[in-house]
């Protein structure tokens, strides 16, 4: 549990939710972070409940942007020295229905955000610091990127293509980084509320486990793919789905 202590994580996506459950469980081992996310308010907000400048930094833009990724990954470094970890966490879905029907643009974007995105920022930790001195990325992928996703298609062929690239990037960037994933089901999050809103018992009665996941569900195993303790782990995307995937279920 220590292994984390005084190590240095990018976080994106991270105002909230899934990202800021785990940037709470990085600091909590003892790791300072640097969050992101689009909106300024909420992000500085993030910071304070983080525990304040000594342990986070916020730095504010859209994760598909490349200015915004080389500024994130310059100010974590002059900020706290290093990028040990990076948690590839933003995703979109701006269209609910059949993918065959899924406005190009839209796709386009959801691709851009969900894919193309944490390959860049894997780009930029490996050639600013992990290159030359190591270190592990997590790539929050989701159970519809395993089986189809009706509704949600086109957000799980970008999380299956998010899975495949993990499982790439971690033959490509070996030994000195390692890649994995997670594929969290669904997360009582503002990102999932239709999802779940004014069902959630419903929705619930599918998993085994009986109940939605939380923030701190995946925060915890994102922390151990990230320590020493998953020091044999590479390529792999761990399904935290409160069982809901054994029964073919979504």
């Amino acid at each position: 549990m220590n292994s984390l202590k005084d190590r240095v994580a990018i976080v994106t996506g991270a105002s909230r939710g899934i990202g800021l459950g785990i940037a709470k469980e990085l600091v909590e081992r003892g790791a300072k972070v640097c969050i992101t996310a689009r909106k300024p308010e909420p992000l500085a907000e993030a910071v304070e409940q983080l525990g304040g400048e000594q342990v986070a930094l916020g730095v504010p833009g859209k994760a598909d942007d490349a200015d915004h990724q080389d500024e994130t990954v310059a100010r974590t470094i002059e900020t706290f020295g290093s990028v040990d970890f990076l948690v590839n966490n933003t995703g979109v879905n701006p269209v609910y229905g059949p993918v065959v029907e899924c406005d190009e643009a839209a796709a386009a974007k959801i691709l851009t955000v969900n894919v193309l995105s944490p390959l860049a920022w894997t780009r930029k930790v490996r050639d600013a610091w992990m290159g030359e001195h190591g270190g592990a990325i997590v790539n929050v992928a989701s159970v519809a990127g395993l089986r189809t996703s009706p509704g949600i298609g086109m957000y799980g062929v970008s999380k299956a293509a998010l899975i495949r690239l993990t499982m790439e990037l971690a033959e490509e960037l070996a030994p000195g980084i390692r890649v994995n994933a997670v594929a969290p089901a669904v997360v009582k999050t503002k990102f999932a509320t239709a999802l779940y809103e004014g069902k959630e018992q419903e929705v619930a009665s599918a998993y085994p486990m009986k109940r939605l996941g939380v923030p701190s569900d995946i925060a915890g195993a994102v922390a151990f793919l990230l320590s020493e303790q998953a020091g044999w782990m590479t390529g792999q995307t761990l399904v935290l789905d409160g069982g809901v995937t054994l029964g073919g279920g979504l």
